[in-house]
């Protein structure tokens, strides 16, 4: 285990960051940095329990004590070997997870929980920087071909292993480059693109091909995809955002979340995007809807574009600050997140419902009628939202984006094509990763429905598993 009793000598701690007047003038990541003391003295309040209750929380099964030890003793190269045994992309991890892992840490039943995910970064930080980090050269190929039908981190999990496995890999993405929500939906700030194409490089040396702009189901048919590969795995994702249709909802200055979010990241990657179609809030009041990550990162995106004002709203009643007496651990707790973009500024609410959309012209967005609701269980146990009586009221605005989650991918296309089953909710229907057709493998969003980059890239790691163990029987 780490020091003994690292857990009473140390508190946690996590790297220092820019201050926020600093960090808005940019979209780089603004962690500052903390060489390895932190990270080792972080590692030694590991207690290395009996039974670690951390692999409850990681969906990847990471072997969380047993790197913390190592790293606490300064073993980094074998912290790096057992944290690749099980986790093909800590870089994106160590980043952007919300770290469910730390929400099951044992010390977090009275105390403040390691730092799993600082450690996690560290770790794969330090073995880039060191040069462990090479492409897999001596593989010896079993003549299967595969094709892996979006590259997000579900898509590029899976193509690692499989190809690893010794199977031929061909990546396609729709979209102009790898990636897919790690590229374009999650900024900058959070995830800086360099970190996505030092990874990518690794996995092009080592074999994987990798096809950007090829929107399968158009430009390459389910026929040819069929005869010119022995297995397809459906990685594209929950795609179809969750709409808010009430009255007032065409007008101008309304958006998807993620629109905005990909049209600023490629402003940031240096790519083109059209003058007459670009969403600039500088000096707008912005009203971003859905206090998840999603509406997180546009309030982030918002505050460097120089908006006058970001206001948040959710559905749902304020989560407590603390664990209540139906949220025990190790589950995850449903309790109030405030995140680097929140401290940048932006008035947050709960329990409000959006009721319609206003404009002074007919034609740009002005206002929004909010009004208050609270939420009460039935006897059945139904939580029930009922409206407050006299609490409408306007608020004005000029953009308004939509972070209300994802219904389900795209079916139009590919899987109308293919003619896999779908579930109740839109999914892609799979027995241990397996589609109705035959060939055809699923995993991910697409197939679980919106989750997290962690349970995408687990996904992902599952599926190459369930078909080489096809293939092998």
């Amino acid at each position: 285990m780490g020091h003994f009793k690292g857990f009473k000598h140390f508190d946690r701690e996590v790297p220092q960051k820019e201050s926020v007047d600093n960090r808005l003038t940019h979209y780089k990541e603004f962690d500052l940095p903390s060489g390895t003391d932190l990270p080792q003295r972080q590692a030694s309040r590991c207690m290395d329990c009996g039974v670690p209750f951390c692999h409850n929380g990681c969906p990847l099964g990471n072997l969380i004590p047993d790197f913390n030890e190592a790293v606490y003793k300064g073993d980094w190269k074998l912290a790096y070997d057992l944290l690749s045994e099980t986790n093909n992309f800590p870089e994106f991890t160590g980043r952007i997870c919300p770290a469910p892992c730390e929400a099951s840490c044992v010390l977090n039943i009275n105390s403040d929980p390691v730092t799993i995910e600082f450690v996690e970064k560290s770790i794969i930080e330090h073995a880039f920087d060191q040069g462990w980090v090479q492409p897999v050269k001596d593989i010896k190929r079993n003549g299967i071909r595969v094709a892996i039908i979006g590259s997000g981190p579900a898509g590029l999990a899976c193509s690692d292993q499989l190809n690893k496995l010794g199977y031929s890999v061909d990546l396609y993405e729709r979209n102009d480059r790898i990636g897919g929500l790690l590229r374009y939906g999650i900024p900058d700030f959070k995830l800086e693109k360099g970190i996505i194409d030092r990874r990518l490089n690794v996995m092009k040396d080592s074999g994987v091909r990798m096809f950007t702009s090829v929107n399968v189901g158009t430009d390459l048919s389910t026929d040819d995809l069929l005869n010119k590969y022995d297995k397809v795995v459906l990685t594209g994702g929950s795609t179809v955002p969750r709409d808010l249709p009430i009255k007032g909802r065409d007008l101008k200055g309304i958006h998807f979340a993620m629109d905005f979010l990909e049209e600023n990241n490629r402003q940031v990657a240096g790519l083109e995007v059209e003058d007459s179609t670009r969403i600039d809030v500088e000096g707008k009041h912005v009203l971003v809807i859905g206090g998840g990550d999603t509406g997180a990162d546009c309030v982030g995106t918002s505050n460097r574009q120089g908006a006058a004002s970001v206001t948040q709203i959710e559905l749902l009643s304020k989560p407590p600050n603390t664990r209540g007496a139906n949220d025990l651990w190790p589950n995850w707790p449903m309790i109030l997140r405030t995140s680097t973009s929140h401290e940048e500024g932006c008035e947050r609410s709960w329990a409000i419902l959006t009721k319609r959309f206003y404009s002074r012209d007919g034609i740009n967005l002005s206002g929004v009628e909010l009004v208050d609701v609270e939420w009460n269980t039935d006897e059945q146990g139904v939580n029930r939202m009922i409206e407050i009586k006299n609490s409408a009221r306007t608020l004005l605005c000029d953009h308004v984006f939509l972070a209300i989650g994802f219904l389900h991918p795209q079916k139009k296309g590919l899987l109308h094509q293919l003619g896999v089953e779908l579930d109740e909710r839109g999914n892609v229907n799979t027995t241990n990763y397996k589609t109705t057709v035959d060939k055809v493998y699923a995993a991910g969003d697409m197939r679980r429905g919106q989750s997290l980059v962690v349970w995408a890239i687990a996904e992902g790691r599952q599926a190459a598993l369930a078909l080489h163990q096809e293939i092998s029987a």
